[in-house]
């Protein structure tokens, strides 16, 4: 751990006038710190760490989806968590990458500070690299805290942004598949 981080933690408590030296809060600095590096972990792995060469050879050329990913990341503006689900799609042409790779990639990307919308791009262009899939489709629906919390107050209010690569973005037809099967589309 960063030896400064307990420290300015420390400081941000005196800010909002605490008294980091109360029972309650002895410790604060240090665990605040810990969930912190924990929270933004992903600057920590590469894309090529997280799928650990797990591309296996395949002859499916149909689509490839797995639903309702969770995810937990903090917004760049504010330092809130927001917190939702990731639906990721990908057309194989020869390789599909395993299974739990795919969460491997959304959490990577999660455990940075981010907005939404460049999380989902980032997930995308990531499943697309290391796949070379004819087409990557990601949705995100999220609650952001600080939309939640503070501000505005909306405590039912869900963003949602996709990414469409490929075939996802030229047919109709195959972007209405996806939507369908992740409950999005009538």
């Amino acid at each position: 751990m960063n030896p400064l981080l307990p420290n300015h933690y420390r400081e941000i408590l005196l800010g909002i006038g605490e008294n980091p030296e109360r029972e309650g809060l002895l410790d604060t600095p240090k665990r605040a710190a810990k969930a912190m590096q924990y929270l933004c972990n992903g600057y920590e792995k590469s894309l090529q760490e997280v799928v650990n060469g797990a591309l296996f050879s395949s002859e499916s050329d149909e689509m490839v989806i797995v639903k309702d990913v969770e995810l937990y990341s903090l917004c760049e503006h504010h330092l809130l968590p927001f917190i939702g689900k990731a639906h990721v799609a990908y057309i194989p042409t020869g390789k599909v990458l395993g299974l739990s790779k795919i969460a491997r990639i959304v959490d990577m990307y999660a455990r940075r500070l981010q907005i939404q919308e460049n999380l989902t791009r980032q997930i995308a262009s990531a499943i697309e690299e290391v796949t070379q899939a004819a087409g990557v489709a990601v949705v995100i629906e999220a609650q952001h805290m600080c939309m939640m919390m503070r501000g505005v107050e909306k405590q039912n209010s869900v963003m949602s942004t996709s990414v469409m690569l490929g075939a996802f973005r030229e047919s109709y037809n195959t972007r209405h598949e996806f939507l369908q099967l992740i409950g999005r589309s009538k």
